[in-house]
């Protein structure tokens, strides 16, 4: 999550002004402070980060994309990860101890620490539904979103494959 500390003018956002010469007029900048520990270790809590909102009017949300994301269940934005995209193939691939990793495109997928991420009980089952629905293919409009804590945080292991809609703007320190 985070909380709006203050909006930033475009004039003084560098970035905003190379959007603005590629076509993105509409383009929102907003500096943030990230709360919680989702995304511990890319980002710790109290961390600042810069909101680009309406940079995905223009763009594709590419993998590895840090994304902020409005759902109706939330207050505040969140912001997670792009971890697989339209098109990527996912699956979940079960150790001997229960404890599930997920693979995007053959890979096992890792954190900014390169710790892999585990999935277990209501988060296995949600990503397992969402595998076998879709024949393990992320569908067109929709995405894998993850915090970066490899154990789990308010990301599509709860709430499933998020649609491209909630999807409003694109973070960076």
């Amino acid at each position: 999550m985070v909380r709006i500390l203050k909006y930033i003018p475009p004039a003084l956002c560098l970035f905003l002004a190379a959007c603005r010469t590629a076509g993105q007029a509409g383009l929102r900048v907003e500096e943030a402070e990230v709360r919680g520990d989702s995304l511990s270790p890319l980002f710790k809590a109290g961390v600042l980060v810069r909101i680009y909102y309406g940079y995905y009017d223009k763009h594709e949300v590419q993998r590895g994309d840090i994304v902020v994301c409005r759902f109706s269940f939330s207050r505040d934005p969140l912001i997670k990860i792009a971890r697989a995209v339209p098109g990527d193939r996912f699956a979940l691939e079960e150790r001997p101890d229960g404890v599930s990793l997920l693979l995007v495109n053959g890979a096992v997928l890792e954190n900014s620490a390169g710790r892999p991420y585990e999935f277990t009980g209501r988060r296995k089952r949600m990503l397992g539904v969402y595998a076998r629905d879709y024949r393990g293919v992320i569908p067109p409009g929709s995405y894998l979103l993850l915090g970066d804590a490899a154990e789990g945080s308010l990301d599509s292991g709860r709430f499933g494959l998020a649609a491209r809609e909630v999807i409003v703007g694109k973070a960076a320190r």
